[in-house]
């Protein structure tokens, strides 16, 4: 396992709808209640503006041909939160990891496959750590899921034919953390 390096991230700008997004997921993480329903209320919040048109500029759209492409819409101040846009064109992933915080995904266009894991710890000298894949998940536009550590071992990928844009919430600074992986899992692993 080892621990990825900070991401560059877009500067962001705001729509009215956005504002309200934004607005919406600071009431919600401002309950102060556990990850698990607070990444349930953030994807409640953030469901309506899933695939509208006024929610993202052309900017925060932009994909990049090398790699999956993230644009920080939002950090709070507090670190209490940040959302991100992720621009993902045919073909393009990531390595399976975990994350820092609860996090809270939508898909606002196209669809995302994600598979996820759980760790199987070696169980003696002369076995390895591995990871066994527990479900396959498509998700499309307007759908969200949250989910919080432990047990949030995935990798996601657009296998479809168009570009894909998700919104990511997290429980977490990200501007200053750089990204929202906690760890890449470099083991064995159901593909």
């Amino acid at each position: 396992m080892t621990t990825p390096p900070p991401t560059a991230f877009t500067a962001a700008r705001t729509t009215a709808r956005l504002d309200s997004l934004i607005d919406g997921v600071r009431e919600a993480v401002g309950r102060g209640l556990p990850p698990d329903p607070t990444a349930q209320l953030v994807g409640e919040r953030l469901a309506p503006h899933l695939g509208a048109d006024d929610l993202l500029t052309p900017e925060q759209c932009a994909s990049d041909p090398e790699r999956y492409r993230q644009h920080l819409l939002h950090a709070e101040h507090d670190g209490s939160f940040s959302l991100v846009a992720l621009v993902w064109l045919p073909g393009q992933g990531t390595p399976v990891h975990d994350h820092v915080s609860w996090c809270t995904t939508g898909v606002h266009q196209g669809e995302e496959y994600e598979r996820r894991y759980r760790l199987v710890p070696a169980d003696g000298p002369h076995t390895a750590a591995r990871l066994v894949a527990t479900a396959d998940v498509v998700s499309r536009q307007g759908e969200f899921c949250g989910f919080a550590p432990p047990g949030d071992i995935h990798r996601v990928r657009n296998a479809g034919p168009g570009t894909a844009i998700s919104l990511h919430a997290y429980g977490a600074d990200i501007f200053r953390l750089g990204t929202s992986v906690r760890r890449v899992y470099d083991l064995p692993a159901d593909r």
